[in-house]
């Protein structure tokens, strides 16, 4: 995947440096968007990392979910995808701990299970904002990653 830089120049009166010019990059948010991981299982974990990475996405992973109110608060992605069957804890449950906490209610988030059926989830309260079940296809997941970063 080719990765395209665009630069800026700009004074440097803007700046307390020596150069007459600096160069510095654009933020360009589409290409910025965070995605909190959380799922107990390492080789999912890093799969993901990686595709989400190469389609742009800035990435942060974590394989328990005892930190992820923490992680949220430090990271503040755009969206958290997550597993259903955590090793440690319910994600059913960290979803509405999510959903519960002061301006973490409309952060979107994606459950991944390939046990449960969670299309009834969907509405109930603090339930995740869409589902996939595994085994899925990493076109589908993208698909809705994009849908709920746009919503």
């Amino acid at each position: 995947m080719l990765f395209i830089v665009y630069l800026t120049t700009i004074p440097t009166e803007y700046f307390n440096t020596a150069p007459r010019y600096a160069t510095l990059p654009i933020y360009n948010p589409i290409m910025c968007q965070k995605i909190l991981i959380l799922d107990d299982d390492t080789n999912l974990l890093e799969t993901l990392s990686i595709l989400l990475m190469d389609n742009g996405y800035e990435v942060k992973g974590l394989s328990s979910g005892e930190k992820v109110i923490e992680a949220i608060n430090e990271f503040n992605p755009g969206l958290v995808l997550m597993d259903v069957m955590l090793a440690d804890l319910d994600g059913l449950r960290v979803c509405r701990e999510i959903k519960q906490q002061e301006g973490m209610q409309n952060l979107p988030v994606i459950l991944i299970s390939g046990h449960y059926d969670l299309e009834k989830a969907l509405y109930h309260h603090g339930a995740p904002n869409d589902f996939l079940a595994k085994p899925f296809d990493m076109d589908l997941l993208l698909e809705k990653i994009k849908k709920q970063l746009a919503a």
